[in-house]
């Protein structure tokens, strides 16, 4: 198991002490660092500023949300990272929700696979130094209409690697799926190694598929998971519920929040409606109430160290290959010492 700091999005401000983090985890041979955008901060600057600072770990985003930039943008700003970074650098990809991707950026949500998969192809044209040329749905370069003068273009720059690694963040098993055909790695958001049997069968199918870029052996999967320490499992699960509640109830519509489908297939279909009913009516302190002890011990290590200790073999013995932790100095020396 490798060990990733997840330094996530910003809130209302600059976090103070990420530079202090970031110096931590290249001291304790964490492996990478990763940002995160949603409708505020954007995930390439903080990762440009804070690893200009490092020399080993890798920098990720977890994740680029895909309607914000088109193809080649995207390709622009990783071909630059990889400079900057002496080969470092992993572009984590994502399509948000259709809150975000239509509310904020101002772009069509629907056939979110099919967009994916010109997406990528596009990306890689770019990283190839390949004159881009595509003719899709979504995507056509040169633009077809406009005023005709358009032409297929070969990036200027010379990249450090042509193979750029890729990883997508999916939930979903046709999503699951694209990852494991389309992409170098997998970008779960929970995931719990008790109950992965669905993710396992849908990455066999995107491995499965004619032309599939990766093979299980080679294939990256970091998830975030939370690791908190305190003297009884309640008071750890405490800490966790708020946030719990918020993906389940809030960060989408009902029918349409792929976070709360995510606990629904690892069992917790009738929590799932409780805690999203309670939310979207305001009741936002009931909600939180309302997640089971059980589903925090599903996707996150909780309680006193012993316990930690003991069940972090399952997450050791899981798909993943990183454990993504939160920024916290004591949660970062703990599963150094795990490693």
């Amino acid at each position: 198991m490798k060990f990733g700091l997840s330094l996530g999005y910003w809130g209302s401000a600059k976090p103070a002490d990420h530079a202090q983090l970031v110096a931590l985890a290249e001291e304790l041979a964490f492996d990478s660092v990763w940002t995160a955008e949603a409708y505020g901060s954007d995930a390439l600057t903080p990762l440009a500023w804070l690893g200009a600072s490092t020399s080993t770990v890798k920098l990720g985003t977890s994740i680029i949300q895909m309607s914000a930039r088109t193809p080649v943008a995207t390709a622009m700003a990783a071909m630059t990272m990889d400079h900057l970074s002496e080969g470092r650098f992993i572009l984590g990809l994502g399509v948000s929700g259709p809150q975000v991707v239509e509310g904020w950026y101002g772009q069509p949500f629907p056939k979110p696979l099919a967009r994916t998969r010109e997406y990528i192809t596009i990306l890689r044209q770019a990283f190839a130094r390949e004159r881009v040329a595509f003719s899709g749905e979504f995507y056509q370069l040169p633009y077809e209409g406009g005023t005709g003068l358009g032409k297929s273009l070969r990036s200027t720059l010379h990249p450090q690697r042509p193979d750029i690694p890729i990883m997508l963040a999916a939930e979903g098993p046709k999503n699951v799926a694209l990852a494991a055909e389309l992409a170098d790695g997998w970008l779960p958001l929970f995931y719990s190694p008790y109950n992965d049997q669905h993710y396992r069968d849908a990455l066999a199918k995107g491995f499965a598929r004619e032309g599939a870029h990766s093979t299980p052996d080679s294939f990256e999967i970091a998830a975030p998971v939370s690791v908190i320490v305190a003297d009884d499992v309640e008071t750890a699960a405490d800490r966790l519920r708020p946030s719990l509640a918020l993906y389940i109830g809030g960060m989408g519509a009902p029918g349409a929040n792929f976070h709360y489908d995510a606990f629904v297939r690892m069992g917790f279909a009738a929590e799932c409606e409780k805690i999203q009913e309670l939310y979207l009516t305001g009741r936002k302190d009931e909600a939180a109430a309302a997640v089971p002890t059980s589903m925090a011990e599903q996707v996150a290590l909780i309680g006193p160290k012993d316990k930690i200790l003991s069940e972090f073999g399952a997450w050791d013995e899981s798909l993943l290959t990183t454990m993504l932790v939160t920024p916290n100095e004591a949660t970062m020396r703990l599963v150094a010492e795990l490693g």
